[in-house]
């Protein structure tokens, strides 16, 4: 299956834009950010802390819906979905 992955931000330092990415059927969101820290190493510390959990103030986005109120990096994919992720924002 294949999805769709956007990143924003200083995010995009460190992965295109909008990338599509090739996963398993069945793959979760977790999977995907292991496949993605594979090939763009600096990445996956921006997402996730030393314990493997999802940095608090990151927000994903599957399909729209933020996957704290779905099942965090449990969630399932299917093909075609559409991924943001969105790192912290500050302003003053």
């Amino acid at each position: 299956m294949k999805v769709t992955v956007r990143v924003f931000g200083d995010l995009r330092e460190h992965l295109q834009k909008e990338t599509s990415v090739s996963l398993p059927e069945k793959e979760t969101m977790h999977g995907l950010l292991r496949l993605l820290g594979q090939r763009f190493p600096a990445f996956l510390p921006k997402i996730l802390d030393e314990n493997g959990r999802l940095r608090p103030y990151v927000i994903i986005l599957s399909n729209g819906r933020d996957v704290k109120s779905l099942d965090g990096l449990d969630t399932g994919l299917a093909d075609e979905d559409v991924i943001a992720i969105f790192p912290p924002v500050a302003g003053g």
